[in-house]
């Protein structure tokens, strides 16, 4: 329900279309000659069975419409009845409700039955105004979240070409066979697993197999961002709820809303959002920074993390509350060390991808590669094993990759003598995080505790130098 707080705000612009349906003339005379100056347009009728109509021809932002049309009928069902039929036309259609028979129980049913909110007659003339101001901007909102969900779709309709699920191993015969069981309902899904294993994949698999498959999918990396983009990113921000909100942002919740939202790195949340996103999930409604509107949100949860969520529980650094809510079911991705011969066949859908990508004249890989492939511990997983690939095929000289092509182990830092010294600093940055990535096992938080910086630098770090 719309609620409003401290002085209320006026329409102070013209803007928006609205429709009244009253069966009582004088009703509709009084909220036209009112109305009429605060909004773009305003169309009236006492026929509800024109509704309809009026929803395809006129395309109203907010339907005012009257709960009894019978003589001596209080009840208020009629209205009920025709906000359904609203809905079910158009189940974003803002509809606010009037009766001049207004109780608690009566508010609460109009609520819980998908209307705005609810105007007692005789009406307050501001409590309207601003009844009716917040409606049409939680209308253009809705537009702006569709527009982004477009956009979103868009860009999300053709996947990259090395997006698919590659493997033949008995883990990922296993994980995929668990992958699909679960795809085509709404349980919220906890994906597990190191650096670099693919749980994005696997969030968009299971997205693209599921009844939310037409809608969008979109997802955020939590530990790409910092902790106070956290709120904005997620529930977005009204204009001016801080200094550079120059106008309002719809978040990730709003625009998922109908799909499937991935929240890769979900252990980075701090407790504050966690409790706010705790929250979202139970109620199902967000409201954006510097608002107290309620916004609804539909989406299906997918989070990922590598870090080890039952010690941060002990630890008093993740809710267990919040982890119930998530993990309804829990996905532990293999490592590639566990699935020695899917690493051959990925590093060959790599060189066809990247042989094309570089107009190289590679034909394939070698045997003795292909052992020397299959006997690394690819700490850094399918990201390591793509960019050692890619690194291959472009220093590559002849028709079949060999070993020597493969720089697998990390390179030891040159002690400092004579002119072999190395000084340079980014490749001694580069070098010290790979010694931290393969002493950690592919851990983010071990290797950047390691390096003494954040998990958020190494991130940006990794990033960087990809």
């Amino acid at each position: 329900m719309i609620t409003f707080a401290g002085l209320i705000p006026m329409i102070m612009n013209k803007k928006g279309k609205l429709l009244i349906v009253d069966d009582n003339e004088d009703v509709l005379f009084a909220l036209n000659t009112l109305l009429s100056s605060h909004v773009e347009k305003v169309k009236v009728t006492t026929g509800p069975e024109s509704i309809e109509h009026y929803m395809r021809e006129f395309q109203p932002d907010v339907i005012l419409l009257d709960m009894n049309f019978r003589k001596d009928v209080v009840s208020g069902e009629e209205g009920f009845w025709w906000l359904k039929k609203i809905l079910k036309c158009d189940p974003a259609a803002v509809v606010i409700l009037m009766t001049a028979y207004a109780d608690t129980d009566k508010t609460v049913k109009a609520i819980k039955a998908g209307a705005t909110d609810f105007i007692p007659k005789p009406w307050e003339k501001e409590k309207l105004l601003a009844t009716l101001n917040a409606a049409i901007k939680l209308r253009d909102s809705q537009r702006e979240a569709a527009a982004l969900k477009n956009r979103l779709q868009a860009l999300n309709g053709s996947p990259p070409d090395d997006g698919m699920i590659i493997g033949e191993s008995a883990a990922m015969t296993e994980l995929l066979d668990l992958v699909g069981r679960i795809s085509d309902t709404d349980a919220n899904v906890l994906l597990l697993g190191e650096n670099g294993t693919g749980k994005d994949l696997i969030a968009r698999f299971i997205h693209q197999n599921s009844s939310r498959r037409q809608d969008v999918f979109t997802g955020i990396d939590l530990g790409a961002i910092s902790e106070n983009l956290f709120e904005s990113e997620l529930f977005g921000y009204e204009k001016g709820a801080f200094t550079d909100a120059g106008k309002e942002k719809p978040g990730r919740l709003e625009i998922a809303s109908g799909g499937t939202l991935f929240l890769d790195e979900i252990a980075n949340l701090s407790l504050p959002m966690q409790a706010k996103m705790l929250t979202a999930i139970e109620k199902k409604y967000i409201s954006r920074l510097g608002s107290t509107e309620n916004i609804p949100v539909d989406v299906r949860l997918i989070s990922a993390t590598n870090a080890n969520i039952s010690r941060a529980i002990e630890e008093g650094r993740f809710r267990q509350d919040l982890l119930y809510r998530i993990n309804t079911i829990e996905i532990d991705i293999p490592p590639l060390r566990a699935r020695e011969q899917d690493a051959i066949l990925l590093a060959e859908h790599f060189v066809r991808k990247f042989r094309n990508k570089y107009r190289k004249d590679v034909c394939g890989i070698s045997q003795d590669a292909k052992r020397k492939l299959a006997a690394y511990a690819w700490p850094g997983n399918v990201r390591e094993l793509r960019n050692a690939v890619e690194r291959a095929v472009i220093l590559s000289s002849g028709k079949d990759l060999k070993a020597d092509d493969f720089i697998l182990t990390p390179r030891e830092s040159r002690r400092l003598s004579g002119s072999s010294e190395n000084l340079n600093l980014k490749q001694l940055e580069q070098d010290a995080i790979e010694r931290a990535m393969q002493a950690s096992g592919g851990n983010v938080n071990k290797a950047a505790e390691m390096l003494g910086i954040t998990r958020y630098a190494l991130y940006r770090k990794m990033k960087r130098d990809e």
